[in-house]
């Protein structure tokens, strides 16, 4: 294969991801804009972020082709990979240990929650 075609089409593939990967991150950000609860903003920026930032380190990689610097980006994509659903996990127990619901919970799911103090005497 002539490298200047290999250029074309490492350059090809690497937009293609890029795009989608921003398009991923875009609809994240809408999401933490428009919807209605903290377990639904959540969502959207946990998953969505996640697979958004491994798609432009994906892209990236394919820009540096077989180098050092494709070692460093796999290196921090699984950094992002394991801290990712972690963090929004710390942010959704606190959310939920503060005694946040659902905007639309029809019915009280969580009866006796661990942390919710509201029919138990005050702690000293």
């Amino acid at each position: 294969m002539d490298p200047a075609t290999f250029e074309l089409l490492r350059d090809i593939a690497s937009g293609i991801v890029f795009a989608v990967g921003g398009a991923f991150l875009l609809i994240g950000a809408f999401g933490l804009v428009r919807l209605p609860d903290v377990w639904s903003r959540l969502h959207a920026a946990g998953v969505v972020d996640t697979v958004g930032a491994e798609l432009i380190l994906v892209g990236m990689m394919i820009q540096a082709g077989f180098t050092q610097a494709t070692l460093k980006l796999i290196l921090i994509g699984l950094f992002l990979f394991v801290t990712s659903p972690t963090a929004t996990h710390a942010v959704a127990n606190a959310a939920f240990m503060a005694g946040i619901r659902p905007v639309r919970l029809r019915r009280n799911e969580s009866g006796e929650v661990i942390g919710d103090r509201s029919n138990k005497e005050p702690q000293p």
